[in-house]
């Protein structure tokens, strides 16, 4: 029987389920459904055959199951999230968020395509089949990220092109090189040009506004998760754009921008996580999470539901996903408490994956053996580190709080023996990215303030985007000690004091993943985030904090292995005033 075939009779299948003339597979009775078509809660029984739902009226059924009063839901989804940033390989990330309520993910792949191109982005295809989650993909439009930092590769139009036959990519991904379309870079609307009018195109640009918003939009981006404020937000609304709530590790927006959310705006908009590591998975959930959190800062919870089911479902044109409805997938939640989503169980595709905090099977799908030439980068000393006293002030990167976004400090440095030093007093921290790609060590020293770090240093390989070798320290010898055991172990995050390494977590998969099960990820990075305390660490999530500096396409200043970057203007300065 031919696929067309196939096709057919599976559909009259469905009618026949459908007009009742045959049993379903399930039915499931005395539910309370949330309808995102409406608004409302209703009480009636949902009848599942071959996955997908072909009605609410009782039939005879070969399983019936009771949900005694609780709510049904559409499966959740993130609309936006770097897998990445979780640590974890696709298949141990299913496992990990499908018990919380997420059934599809809207992923881009630019991390590991920094890393390894297309050969990544092959590997996290293969890994994402046959998963209790859906996981789509889009295309990385920018590798690198910019023209002012090493990548270990580039992903021209032509590599792009290559992706388009594959199904599960479902749109370009965030466009970050804003001044290139502004400025109609041909590189860059090349890129455009290949999806437009057949894909949708994320958008990334923070604070962008006004006549450069416009030109912006013209090129066809048509999200952003950038947002940090109401009147940003407000703005790309009004413009057309679809606004994710961003609610991450360290990016928390939701509380500025929950304002926003009204009957008149809501369609327009979604959370999404974006960046997540392993330990807030872990202890406090996924995109539930972050449904609870607006429902707790009163949002109403059939809108914020709909916010992580339908909106993102309609942006990236996932066919009959993300609602309950005849002919819809069946990708469903249970919990009991509408105002504290504590979920239960979840079906996808008419299957339960996942009950009472656990995937009902573990995947086998963690493979790791993938091209991938590691960190080829000679042994740090430190005379390498060196930064002459010039007699002038210096440019330092000044952390904000729960952002990506930094400030730029001029400040005068404090300097002993000719030389720039740390000075953990005033909290002013040397920061060093290494290339870690061309064997040759290319490197950029700068300085940082708002980690609090007393002594030692942290050190990693996930820094985006990049992902070449990040440090921060307090003396020369703790920041040589992390980086050159970084370098033994073929990538992970350090934290050390003098010649001792206090805590390490290997990330064996191009720096960035592992296909360890998540308790253990999340327990090794607990303990990095204990020792960085212990060190005198005043952020919450030192490392998340420490990966963003170098990623020069979000303002203020930031530093890649070329040199420091005001993102203002996109061009070099001089560490010196």
């Amino acid at each position: 029987m031919n696929l067309k075939s196939k096709r057919i009779r599976n559909l009259q299948t469905l009618l026949a389920a459908a007009r009742g003339d045959i049993p379903v597979d399930i039915l499931i009775v005395n539910s309370r459904i949330i309808n995102v078509f409406n608004c409302e809660v209703e009480e009636k029984p949902v009848a599942i055959h071959n996955g997908i739902i072909v009605g609410f009226d009782h039939c005879e059924a070969r399983e019936i199951i009771d949900l005694k009063g609780s709510y049904l839901a559409p499966g959740f989804i993130d609309g936006h999230i770097h897998i990445e940033s979780s640590k974890l390989v696709p298949a141990r990330f299913a496992e990990a968020v499908a018990p919380h309520g997420t059934t599809s993910v809207v992923s881009d792949p630019h991390e590991i395509a920094n890393v390894l191109g297309l050969e990544g982005i092959k590997f996290m295809l293969e890994n994402a089949r046959d998963l209790p989650i859906d996981i789509y993909y889009t295309i990385p439009s920018c590798v690198p990220a910019t023209n002012m930092e090493t990548s270990g590769t580039v992903l021209d139009v032509n590599k792009l092109s290559t992706l388009l036959d594959e199904e599960r990519f479902v749109a370009l991904g965030e466009m970050m090189n804003f001044p290139g379309v502004v400025n109609g870079i041909d590189e860059v609307i090349s890129k455009l040009s290949l999806v437009r009018n057949k894909l949708p195109i994320d958008g990334h640009s923070p604070y962008l506004s006004g006549r450069q918003l416009s030109t912006y939009l013209v090129g066809g981006a048509s999200t952003d998760h950038e947002c940090t404020n109401i009147e940003e937000a407000s703005e790309k609304l009004s413009k057309g754009m679809r606004v994710m709530v961003r609610e991450g590790s360290t990016a928390r927006n939701l509380e500025a921008l929950l304002p926003l959310v009204t009957a008149e705006t809501e369609r327009r908009m979604m959370f999404v996580s974006d960046d997540r590591r392993p330990g807030d998975l872990f202890e406090e959930g996924h995109i539930d999470a972050i449904v609870k959190k607006a429902i707790y800062l009163g949002l109403d919870p059939i809108i914020a539901i709909k916010m992580v089911t339908l909106n993102p479902a309609e942006t990236y044109r996932l066919e009959r996903v993300g609602g309950i409805a005849p002919g819809w997938r069946a990708d469903l939640v249970e919990f009991a408490d509408l105002k504290d989503i504590r979920v239960n169980r979840v079906w996808k595709g008419g299957e339960l994956v996942a009950a009472s905090g656990k995937v009902i099977e573990e995947t086998e799908n963690t493979q790791t053996v993938i091209p991938c030439k590691q960190l080829e980068v000679p042994s740090l000393s430190n005379d390498k580190l060196t930064v002459p006293d010039r007699k002038k002030p210096i440019r330092v990167i000044d952390i904000v709080p729960n952002q990506l976004t930094t400030k730029a400090l001029i400040l005068d440095p404090t300097c002993v023996n000719e030389q720039v030093i740390s000075d953990s007093d005033r909290d002013i921290l040397k920061l060093v990215v290494i290339e870690r790609y061309s064997g040759r060590g290319g490197m950029s020293v700068g300085f940082v303030k708002g980690f609090g770090i007393k002594k030692g240093a942290l050190a990693s390989t996930v820094a985006h985007d990049s992902h070449n070798i990040i440090a921060v320290g307090v003396d020369d010898q703790s920041i040589c000690t992390a980086t050159n055991r970084l370098i033994d172990i073929g990538g992970g995050q350090i934290v050390s004091e003098g010649k001792t390494i206090i805590s390490e977590m290997e990330l064996p998969i191009a720096g960035l993943m592992s296909d360890r099960p998540i308790s253990e990820l999340s327990k090794q990075e607990n303990s990095l985030i204990s020792s960085s305390h212990r060190l005198g660490c005043v952020l919450d999530d030192p490392f998340m904090a420490l990966s963003f500096l170098a990623l020069p396409v979000i303002p203020e200043l930031k530093l890649t292995d070329r040199g420091l970057v005001d993102v203002n203007t996109f061009n070099f300065v001089s560490l010196y005033v």
